[in-house]
């Protein structure tokens, strides 16, 4: 059937909840085997238990995605599991402070690209060695718009993001003779608990720029990145996909 995917195995960093909730929910949905990597165990542990409808086919682990060993530990019990890995979608990230450049503090530029940009980079190079190993593999990493034209207040979310697209390109670009893909949603605005960390003006602003004028839904987004896991995505790769509301300038 279209999109299926039969057995495969999904990682979904920040997966708890969200974006990164309503993509484990589509994958599981398509036929993959989940698992959750989060922050937060218990959530973790819980929405892998909310989704199981069949005993053993999603699994929570927590996951620092800030910590090298904490991921590869993440990749190593995913391995134990289910013995492979075939999609990895990084989606775990935060806004940080929504502050002009003048009174940003380095601990906020560097949490934020810390969890952003190098979370992303951890995790992937946690994964590339097994997907390299079978000739097969599909990356999907959770960007932003905010990555292409830059959010005033909200210059650290909107560099690491930035950051995503171009590791999302050159990566791609490494592994395009071995059997792996790698791309990029990137959302506007969607109904997240994420607005929460912004001050209104800032969501107001953004709102702003959105041609549809309304937020993205968590399923508009998920169905964007089923599509890129899956073998219909076939000849994609290196590509970013805006899921905007016809916000995107390129």
């Amino acid at each position: 059937m279209f999109l299926q995917l039969p057995d495969r195995v999904a990682i979904v960093t920040g997966g708890a909840r969200g974006i990164g909730l309503a993509i484990a929910k589509r994958l599981q949905a398509a036929g993959a085997r989940i698992v959750i990597a989060d922050i937060d165990e218990r959530a973790a542990v819980e929405a892998a238990g909310v989704l199981d409808r069949q005993a053993g086919r999603v699994l929570g682990v927590p996951t620092d995605v800030t910590s090298a060993e904490s991921v590869e530990s993440m990749v190593e019990a995913t391995l134990e599991a289910y013995g492979r890995i075939d999609i990895l979608v990084n989606n775990a990230g935060i806004t940080g402070a929504s502050k002009p450049l003048w009174d940003l503090s380095y601990d906020i530029w560097a949490r934020v690209l810390d969890i952003n940009l190098n979370g992303v980079f951890r995790c992937c190079k946690a994964v590339i060695g097994h997907m390299r190993e079978n000739a097969h593999g599909a990356i999907v990493n959770v960007a932003s718009i905010a990555g292409k034209e830059g959010n005033p207040n909200l210059i650290p979310y909107s560099v690491s993001k930035a950051g995503v697209i171009a590791l999302t390109k050159a990566l791609a670009k490494e592994t395009a003779t071995q059997g792996i893909r790698v791309n990029a949603v990137a959302p506007a605005v969607i109904e997240t608990d994420i607005l929460r960390q912004m001050t209104p003006e800032t969501v107001q602003y953004m709102l702003s720029k959105i041609p549809m004028e309304r937020f993205g839904t968590l399923e508009e987004v998920a169905a964007v990145v089923h599509f890129l896991a899956s073998d219909d995505a076939s000849f994609v790769t290196g590509q970013t996909y805006d899921v905007s509301g016809g916000r995107a300038t390129y």
